[in-house]
């Protein structure tokens, strides 16, 4: 079922979450890192350094660098693709998925804030 925003809720629900996040010690995440996450957690895998690059529009030291940075948080993980060494994986973690979750959780209830 779609759900119907003017921009104007659009925006003010993104700012409630953001702010959230801003707060959140545990959930410090930049918008390039956030948008991998998500990617990672929504889109089917596998997913691949070189696809993500491609998906985002950017480089692969730029994913390299981002990726980096969520391994050493537990949200995603890094392995070399045993079918072609040259690809590197990326793979969910049980605590990225939990993370994902919960700003899932937090997207629903900044949601009800929203003026009508």
């Amino acid at each position: 079922m779609p759900v119907e925003l003017r921009p104007l809720q659009a925006l003010l629900l993104w700012h409630y979450v953001t702010l959230g996040l801003v707060r959140d010690e545990e959930f410090d995440l930049s918008l390039r890192q956030m948008a991998i996450l998500l990617t990672v957690y929504l889109d089917t895998p596998p997913h691949t350094v070189r696809g993500l690059a491609a998906k985002l529009g950017v480089t692969k030291p730029v994913i390299t660098r981002a990726l980096d940075s969520m391994g050493k948080l537990e949200l995603v993980a890094r392995r070399r693709d045993d079918a072609d060494r040259r690809n590197v994986l990326v793979q969910r973690t049980v605590k990225g998925a939990l993370a994902v979750e919960r700003l899932g959780d937090i997207v629903v209830a900044r949601a009800k804030d929203l003026p009508r």
